[in-house]
């Protein structure tokens, strides 16, 4: 859950670089959240608690991917590559699955150096 509330504290920083783990884990535990708030959208019968949510990690979600971008030594704009279906979501997929440039790149020093861990903290 730290990881997810590091992204959080991060919510609009778009510098920097982000770990595989950073932004996967940030991706699943939305993932659960989305579950749980389409059950309680369900019984309420109306989407309002999924479009807030929606809406209140759209920031952060946006900063996480592009952190992940830089790690991988790309800019934050290969992001609208999302827009072209299907194969925008592949690209994008492998792009973030794919391991960070080892070392400090142009989008800043190496997450992993350190080995920083706030699921630690």
């Amino acid at each position: 859950m730290n990881w997810y509330i590091e992204v959080l504290k991060k919510y609009a920083v778009f510098e920097g670089r982000a770990r595989r783990k950073e932004y996967w884990m940030f991706a699943l535990v939305n993932v659960v959240i989305a579950i749980v708030l389409a059950i309680v959208d369900a019984v309420l019968g109306t989407q309002i608690p999924s479009v807030v949510y929606a809406l209140a990690v759209l920031l952060p979600g946006l900063g996480v991917s592009v952190r992940r971008l830089h790690d991988t030594g790309r800019t934050g704009w290969w992001l609208l590559i999302g827009i072209i279906p299907l194969v925008g979501a592949i690209v994008l997929l492998i792009f973030t699955v794919s391991e960070g440039t080892k070392g400090q790149n142009e989008y800043g020093a190496d997450p992993k150096e350190g080995e920083y861990s706030p699921a630690h903290s």
